[in-house]
């Protein structure tokens, strides 16, 4: 792999950067080696969530004070980023627990945050998000699961849709309406995964991470108590709101891994490959592409940085991280594409992993909000004068 953590300068106030990214690279080597076999059976490695949690790596990003890391937002991103270049399914579902997360640790009472955090952080605990309905995808606003109260409890009808974890999760953050139409009548929830009248549809046959389960999620009258739910009543779209915006940081992390590890595929091959004479990346045409690969990375590792550091400053951080996303989920769509280009016949064959990164790749485009909506969200500040 390129150069693991090479820039990494920030502050460490709990982990001494070495041993943490020490540990990160072995994990990575026993990770990588079984990723193309899982993909192919469509198999998630919950187990490997499990040991992420018991040593802390779901946990970075979150106060001490609950068991969390207390790491800046820069190292977690870096994390992210190891973690995708070895198995964008264990990256990208770091990444959806830590959105799951979000809602209880900035928005949570602490007694709620006392009562949960501990176990979603290092108890080997898993979460997922349930925010998109079919109907309600870009226009999060529309949702109709809906939320009932029933004396001192909330009764919760409806379906989710595209549910990372779904079905594997431990618990849930649900964005259901509990009032008029619009985003100031949504609610924020935490239901737990056993929960009555909760069930996952099977996972829907995707493109690109088969191992990495998606599915719909059903709500048939489920029973949570009112200490389930998180912040006020009709706060939960700005709450949503708040936690894809350190969501899209993750997926543009989790992007730079994936191309990250489509250039050393591309690089391994080009340099041993031989046509000619001569091995293939001798050829101006080809060197150009690695050249052109290399430095749309390290643009993208640059841009989701400048943004967690505004993130960590206590800095508005939302147009930065739009933009970190569209870039850097661009940059793996056509990393992929020219890693595939570069192995020429045999990257399009599953001998090597070029093509499934190439099919991954495109949903980091799609998760998160779309490319769109994050042209959407840049043009609105830009306009508005939030420069």
């Amino acid at each position: 792999m390129t150069e693991p953590f090479a820039r990494v300068h920030t502050r460490l106030p709990e982990v001494p950067a070495g041993e943490l990214f020490t540990r990160i690279g072995e994990l990575c080597v026993e990770i990588e080696p079984q990723a193309a076999e899982r993909e192919e059976a469509g198999l998630f490695p919950r187990e490997l969530f499990v040991l992420l949690s018991k040593e802390g790596l779901l946990a970075l990003p979150f106060a001490a004070e609950y068991g969390g890391g207390a790491q800046p937002f820069t190292v977690y991103l870096r994390v992210l980023e190891e973690l995708a270049a070895a198995h964008l399914t264990v990256g990208l579902g770091v990444s959806v627990h830590t959105l799951a997360c979000h809602a209880v640790a900035a928005f949570g009472t602490a007694e709620q945050r006392a009562a949960n955090l501990p176990d979603m952080l290092t108890g080997g605990l898993l979460g997922a998000y349930c925010l998109s309905e079919t109907s309600a995808g870009s226009d999060a606003a529309a949702l109709t699961t809906r939320a009932v109260r029933a004396g001192d409890e909330w009764v919760i009808d409806g379906v989710k849709g595209w549910v990372t974890h779904g079905g594997a999760a431990d618990f849930y953050t649900v964005l259901a309406r509990t009032g008029g139409d619009g985003a100031k009548g949504i609610t924020a929830f935490l239901v737990p995964g056993d929960s009555d009248g909760l069930s996952a549809t099977e996972p829907m046959q995707k493109m690109g991470l088969m191992g990495s389960p998606t599915t719909r999620l059903h709500f048939d009258g489920v029973r949570i108590p009112d200490s389930s739910r998180i912040g006020a009543e009709g706060q939960g779209f700005s709450i949503a709101m708040s936690a894809l915006d350190s969501a899209r940081l993750g997926v543009a992390a989790c992007a730079i891994g994936l191309a990250r590890a489509a250039l050393d595929e591309a690089l391994a091959f080009t340099t041993t490959r031989r046509q000619f004479g001569h091995p293939v990346a001798d050829f101006q045409g080809l060197r150009f592409m690695l050249a052109d690969m290399a430095t749309q990375i390290e643009a993208g590792r640059a841009l989701y940085l400048a943004a967690a550091e505004r993130r960590d400053d206590g800095a508005d951080f939302t147009k930065e991280a739009a933009m970190a996303k569209l870039f850097c989920t661009d940059t793996a769509m056509q990393v992929t594409t020219d890693a595939v280009q570069l192995l020429g016949g045999v990257g399009y064959t599953r001998d090597f992993p070029v093509e499934r990164y190439l099919r991954e790749a495109k949903v980091l485009q799609i998760g998160e909000g779309t490319n769109q909506i994050q042209r959407t969200v840049i043009a609105n500040h830009l306009t508005s004068g939030q420069r």
